[in-house]
C-alpha cells in the first residue's frame, strides 16, 4: 500500500522508480495502482511525472 501523503508518497513513487522500475506506467501495472490517480494527487502538491528523468519533479 502506498502512503496517503503527497510528500512521502512522492519519495516512495521516485525511489522505485530510481530502483527497479523503467517507467511509471510499469509500476503502476506491477503495484496495481491508478496511474491518472497517482498523478493527480501528485499534481496538486505540485510535482509532475518526468518521462525522460523516470521521477516526479
Amino acid at each position: 500500500m502506498l502512503p496517503k501523503d503527497p510528500i512521502l508518497l512522492l519519495s516512495v513513487l521516485n525511489t522505485k522508480l530510481r530502483d527497479a522500475y523503467d517507467s511509471l506506467d510499469s509500476l503502476c501495472e506491477d503495484l496495481d495502482e491508478d496511474r491518472a490517480a497517482l498523478e493527480e494527487k501528485l499534481n496538486a502538491a505540485g510535482f509532475a511525472y518526468d518521462e525522460g528523468s523516470n521521477r516526479f519533479r
